[in-house]
């Protein structure tokens, strides 16, 4: 996939456009039409992407709408609806119609306002606007304009910008990085291959010179300046660099899953259901990083109780108590 059209195309606004697609139209759209018509998408299928790694693209980006909140609908063969193979994907808009007794005060109306104001540009951008035209011109019915669904993309860090420029330039880079439990940062010198989003968060997969393997780096844990320096690296290393990350993320998640305890009806519920497998006692979710993962259960207060394993719930409970004690609480 050439350089240029990830760069045309941040992941995020390829987000964007996705979900407008997703949410103009009730009947849904085939993969083949997404790939061929969404902005993206389409730039890099006419730049030479295979269709096997547009296909792999959508997949992830489909998985990280849902870890998002965006409840993309699969509809498949009414004959025979586990035949996915001419399947439409949507996003109904009945999800986010709100109950008629919902009142807001006048702040919160002004927030609402600028928030639909800055998604209104967003979803009717030239880009997005050109990807419904086209998929009108398929015969297929499309809502316009598409108001009233706000996606919460995640935002990325500082290091982000960098880092892109620096796989682009198939150049080394040197960052400080910060692992829980350490007093002081690191400096680490990688070959930058990929960047890719998981969980809700982005991570820097490359080559770590200074152990001779490749790591996977949390940008957030990134504590300083990325400083891009001369040294090259071969641009073929690039290659499949992304799916290797993601199949290296995903094996970690399946040896880390945590049994939970989870109030139904409550946002911990509708955010941790989304990735959970069913449990005899609660649910069970696979996570990445202990750390992080406690970070996010700890965010639910009382919504969330951690059965196992006993190294997360310590991490959770250490965070409560440290919250509590913020506040003037007594121990």
């Amino acid at each position: 996939m050439p350089a240029n059209a990830s760069a045309k195309n941040p992941p995020e606004e390829r987000l964007v456009n996705l979900v407008v697609a997703l949410v103009a139209t009730e009947q849904g759209l085939t993969k083949d039409t997404i790939l061929t018509s969404v902005s993206g998408y389409r730039e890099q299928s006419e730049a030479g992407a295979s269709k096997d790694a547009l296909e792999k693209m959508f997949e992830r980006d489909k998985e990280s709408l849902r870890r998002l909140g965006v409840p993309i609908e699969t509809i498949g063969d009414w004959a025979d609806p586990d035949d996915l193979r001419e399947a439409r994907y949507r996003v109904p808009t009945a999800e986010y119609e709100l109950p008629e007794d919902i009142v807001f005060t006048p702040p919160e109306l002004a927030l609402l306002n600028l928030a639909g104001g800055v998604w209104s540009e967003s979803s009717m951008s030239a880009e997005a606007r050109s990807g419904l035209r086209k998929i009108r011109a398929l015969g297929i019915a499309v809502d316009e304009p598409i108001i009233g669904y706000s996606p919460r993309i995640s935002l990325r860090e500082a290091s982000f910008a960098p880092l892109q420029q620096a796989i682009e330039q198939s150049r080394v880079v040197t960052f400080g990085y910060l692992k829980p439990g350490e007093a002081a940062a690191r400096t680490r010198r990688i070959r930058p291959l990929a960047l890719v989003e998981y969980e809700g968060r982005w991570h820097v997969y490359g080559a770590d010179l200074d152990v001779a393997a490749d790591r996977t780096f949390l940008l957030l844990r990134i504590v300083d300046d990325v400083v891009i320096t001369r040294e090259p690296f071969d641009p073929a290393l690039r290659e499949g660099a992304g799916e290797r990350a993601l199949a290296g993320l995903e094996d970690v998640a399946k040896r880390n899953r945590a049994l939970l305890e989870v109030n139904p009806g409550t946002e911990a519920a509708l955010r941790l259901s989304r990735r959970a497998l069913p449990a005899d006692q609660g649910i069970r979710v696979p996570y990445v990083d202990v750390h992080v993962f406690a970070d996010e259960l700890a965010s639910y207060g009382p919504e969330v109780r951690v059965v196992e394993p006993a190294v997360l719930r310590d991490q959770v409970i250490l965070r409560l108590e440290t919250a509590r004690a913020a506040h003037g609480g007594s121990a």
